[in-house]
This record gives structure tokens, sequence and C-alpha cells, in this order.
């Protein structure tokens, strides 16, 4: 599947996703991957599914709301410096472009975000 057209709709939660190892300047603990599935655009605007398997990783964010469908997750900011907040189902979060950021992932971590 390629994105949806006009009127198609998909589970998100259950749609099967393919998995890549993240680069290994990313990761800091285990061995967490990633994948990524781009539902539709919008504009200038991207939406889309997005998952993290167990592990530590850094990762520079982009402008990004993002909803959790499934599992938990810490996420330490680094820069700026904030607090770090727990994720789970239900969660609403926002991040900003060039916010450095560490993921803990303890169960996979399943998203919709919009970017």
């Amino acid at each position: 599947m390629s994105g949806l057209a006009p009127g198609e709709g998909v589970n998100a939660a259950a749609l099967s996703l393919a998995h890549e190892p993240l680069p290994a300047d990313e990761v800091l603990l285990g061995q967490p991957t990633t994948a990524t599935h781009a539902l539709a655009t919008l504009g200038e605007v991207e939406v889309g599914i997005w998952e993290m398997t167990p592990g530590t990783a850094s990762d520079v964010e982009v402008d990004e709301v993002f909803v959790v469908l499934a599992g938990h997750a810490r996420i330490e900011f680094v820069d700026p410096p904030l607090p770090a907040i727990e994720v789970d189902p239900g969660s609403v979060v926002r991040l900003a472009e060039g916010q450095r950021t560490v993921w803990t992932v303890t169960e996979t971590l399943r998203k919709i975000y919009i970017a």
C-alpha cells in the first residue's frame, strides 16, 4: 500500500510494516528497528505511521504532532533540555524541528504522525 486514496480507510493499529535496523550511530542500547508508512500528503504535511521496537536511540526531530496507538516509551529532551515524558496509547505529543531526543522504547511503539 502506498498511501490512502480519498474515501479509503485502513486499520492503523493492524497495518503490517517492514522494519529496518536503525543506523548504528543512533542506537544507544539494544537493537531497535523502525518502520514508517506514509498514509497521505496534505499540502506540505505528511501523515503516516511510525513504529520502533524495544531499545534506546537518539534522534533529531522535525516539526511533528503524534498520537500513540500502541506500546510504551520514555522520551528525553536533550536539546533544548526539557523534562522527560512517558508515552503510551492515547498520548499526544508535539515535537519541534531540530530538537534532539533520546527514545527508550520498552514495548513496541506505534504512532500516527503529522509532520
